[in-house]
């Protein structure tokens, strides 16, 4: 296997000849049973690394009465207890400031990204140079799977913060080979100055998020640009489901008339790109090699059968500073068996992550992901731009409504009749009904970042009956 060492070392000289599909091609598309004895040896040196340096998980595995010498197999490696995020923020509030799973030197810590911590403690990301580098390398192999070459001018359209996701797309860029240009995103007024950049700097490749490529070809239009000329030929996104929804990623590829490609997994377990598009179909490709992905029971956690739904579990083949290690994500994907078909040897995931289980929300007993309204309601033709779920509890019942925008110019009558139809798809999909409340276009919020549809006010009217606070503000 090309460069497949630990800790890992790479050639940073090293790229691909010209018209050569794949980064490495003997790891990519050998045989995937010969490539997880490779992967079950660098789970044993990366559980004998952390076992020797971290206190964190020698503490959390001498409990389970586990030692890396007695994983024997792939499957004695399901036994590992999975991590869970509450306890990466209760370790770093005991061991300040990146924890007692950090396993170098503080002084080795070269970078900090982290979460924004605006659901509790803030997780910080130290990160060595190595780690970096390795990184930058992993990310430019899945981008050049994705038809990215050296010639290309990357915008990345995501903010330039703590935020993984912008930092790992420039470094990865870059060691393609590739202009970077990192405008960033989340000012106001600066959706319309993306639109005149990648005009005048000729972008071909644009990265952020779904939510936010839809409304940087909604601006482009309302500065009357067709986003289809703006000369992108490919996108590619993380941070949020969409990418391999199908009216989504429709949506995006028409008005761009570009590629579209899936990526991402946890910012915790970076090379985010380790689930990623090899080609042009939707879904993505777990790259075992990079971060070796298991598909679990949520109860269990031991790994679901290919065709079946689970949560993913990622454990990094190669960090050293903050190793993650069965690392549980709480999200939600159905995988397939790797198959030389689709031109890498992987386990394949058709729909990408599509949802987070604490998402889920359910309705007079029926299980609902919000991604399944999205590309019910995205995919209609008088879609006008965005929409709003709202869940409330006006009795004993749940009621699900649905807020869509719709295109300008249409009569009242037809409006309603265009919400009753749209109605009828989403009681078909979800097995519920659900009200769709037409409005204006332009009437709901746009975001230059990660989407946030869903309103659940149920949760208030509960507190209010257990209180009995019925007073007004």
């Amino acid at each position: 296997m090309e460069q497949w060492s630990w800790p890992p070392r790479y050639d940073e000289t090293y790229r691909p000849p010209a018209g050569q599909e794949h980064w490495f091609p003997r790891r990519e598309t050998m045989p995937s049973h010969e490539r997880d004895e490779a992967i079950l040896a660098r789970i044993r040196e990366v559980m004998g690394y952390a076992w020797d340096n971290s206190p964190f998980y020698r503490r959390k595995w001498d409990e389970a009465g586990i030692h890396p010498s007695s994983i024997a197999s792939l499957e004695d490696f399901e036994k590992v207890p999975v991590v869970r995020k509450a306890e990466l923020r209760a370790d770093q509030a005991a061991n300040e400031p990146f924890g007692s799973y950090l396993c170098v030197d503080p002084a080795e810590v070269k970078h900090i990204n982290g979460t924004s911590g605006t659901t509790g403690r803030p997780t910080a990301f130290g990160i060595s140079e190595r780690d970096w580098r390795s990184v930058a390398n992993a990310h430019a192999r899945v981008m050049w799977a994705m038809g990215i070459r050296p010639e290309d001018t990357v915008i990345v359209g995501s903010p330039l913060s703590l935020y993984w996701g912008s930092w790992g797309a420039y470094i990865g860029a870059e060691r393609l080979g590739a202009r970077v240009f990192p405008f960033g995103a989340g000012q106001t007024g600066q959706t319309a100055r993306t639109v005149q950049w990648m005009r005048q700097m000729g972008a071909t490749v644009f990265y952020g998020t779904p939510s936010y490529a839809l409304h940087l070809a909604e601006t482009a239009r309302h500065e009357g640009v067709d986003p289809a000329g703006l000369g992108l030929r490919k996108l590619f996104f993380s941070g949020e489901p969409g990418a391999s929804v199908p009216s989504i990623r429709s949506r995006i590829a028409v008005a761009f008339d570009a590629d579209v490609h899936d990526s991402g997994s946890m910012a915790e377990v970076s090379p985010w790109m380790h689930l990623g598009s090899g080609s042009t179909e939707p879904g993505v490709l777990c790259w075992q090699d990079l971060v070796y992905t298991e598909v679990c029971d949520p109860v269990s956690m031991r790994r679901v059968s290919y065709g079946s739904e689970g949560t993913p579990v990622y454990t990094t083949l190669e960090r050293t500073s903050q190793p993650m290690i069965r690392l549980l994500s709480g999200d939600l994907t159905r995988w397939e068996a790797p198959s030389p078909d689709r031109g890498r040897t992987y386990p394949y995931l058709p729909r990408g992550i599509y949802g987070r289980i604490d998402d889920m929300f359910i309705i007079r007993g029926e299980n609902i992901y919000p991604s399944a309204i999205d590309d019910v309601v995205m995919a209609d033709p008088g879609y006008g731009g965005e929409h709003r779920i709202v869940i409330s509890r006006g009795t004993a019942m749940d009621v699900l409504a649905v807020q869509v925008e719709h295109r300008p110019g249409i009569a009242a009558d037809a409006c309603r009749e265009w919400a009753d139809r749209l109605s009828g798809r989403l009681r078909h999909v979800l097995g519920v009904g659900a009200n769709v409340v037409p409005v204006q276009h332009n009437t709901l919020p746009r975001t230059d970042f990660k989407a946030q549809r869903v309103i659940d006010d149920r949760d208030l009217l509960g507190e209010i009956l257990r209180t009995g606070d019925g007073g007004t503000a």
